[in-house]
């Protein structure tokens, strides 16, 4: 298992690194050191997206008994994932120093400068994501081991739309807000995190039902108190970026018209930065 861990603690930072490398030196791009450093952060949650996504298949479709069937790739995986929610604090804060750094930026006049300035306004902007970040390495992960492998497997599909919210907020950076290729890929976030992530636990309980042949609706009964109430808290936060999504297509799309397009520039800012707010769940589950 250190074997893994270790593997991880090497593969997504050496991946970041890697991919901000050829990125500035590469002489058809020669990107900057803050575009490189967003995008390749963008790169490694949609790798490690695609990843988990993948495992998760593989895991889910090969227990046929939902409760007792093991899979090796089950606890391989949130081993070697463990890491990435180390670095992914490191590469968040370092996307947020070089926005903050760009002149005209609305929090570059109330941020200071100073690197543990930055610092202290990132935790505190961002406290909710690195102590979600915190718990899932410390509570979450341990915890994973030892429940049942098929749901597992189900979680680690939720990731299936991070890749999009990823891409959302590359397009927005480079001010492709109008481009065809972002209303479609609003469109399939819009879908993904429907059905990945809305329909996660209802899908659960379903299953379950069927498991024991018990009632969908008698299921969080039949549940110990302490299920219901993490699955809950866990659903809650994906309901309210949810409809943060469906607000910000809404604006997205009716601000497209061109009649309309000279005045809704303010509209327009506002849906981008709903599209947007799932990025911040891309580990939630």
């Amino acid at each position: 298992m250190l074997t893994i861990l270790a593997a991880g603690s090497v593969f997504f930072p050496g991946l970041f690194l890697l991919s901000k490398q050829c990125l500035k030196s590469i002489p058809a791009l020669r990107w900057s050191e803050r575009d490189a450093v967003t995008v390749s952060a963008r790169l490694v949650s949609s790798v490690q997206a695609v990843m988990a996504s993948s495992a998760g298949y593989i895991i889910a479709s090969s227990c046929e008994d939902i409760i007792e069937d093991q899979h090796w790739l089950t606890c391989t995986y949130i081993m070697f994932a463990v890491p990435y929610f180390v670095y992914d604090i490191y590469a968040m804060f370092m996307c947020y120093w070089y926005k903050i750094q760009v002149k005209g930026h609305e929090e570059a006049s109330a941020t200071p400068k100073r690197m543990s300035s930055a610092l202290i306004s990132y935790l505190r902007r961002e406290f909710l994501m690195v102590l979600h970040h915190v718990v899932m390495v410390t509570v979450c992960f341990p915890v994973s081991v030892v429940t049942g492998d098929y749901f597992q497997g189900i979680m680690f599909m939720a990731e299936l739309s991070t890749p999009s919210v990823c891409l959302g907020k590359i397009l927005i950076q480079y001010k492709q807000q109008h481009t065809l290729l972002h209303k479609v890929n609003g469109a399939l976030m819009l879908i993904t995190f429907f059905i990945c992530r809305v329909l996660l636990f209802p899908y659960l309980y379903y299953v379950y039902g069927r498991y024991a042949s018990i009632p969908f609706h008698m299921v969080p009964l039949a549940l110990p108190w302490h299920c219901n109430l993490g699955a809950a808290l866990l659903m809650a936060p994906q309901l309210y970026w949810f409809s943060l999504i469906c607000r910000g297509a809404l604006r997205l799309f009716r601000g497209s018209s061109r009649s309309q397009r000279p005045q809704a520039n303010s509209s327009m800012c506002r849906a981008e930065v709903s599209l947007c707010c799932p990025f911040a769940l891309e580990q939630l589950l």
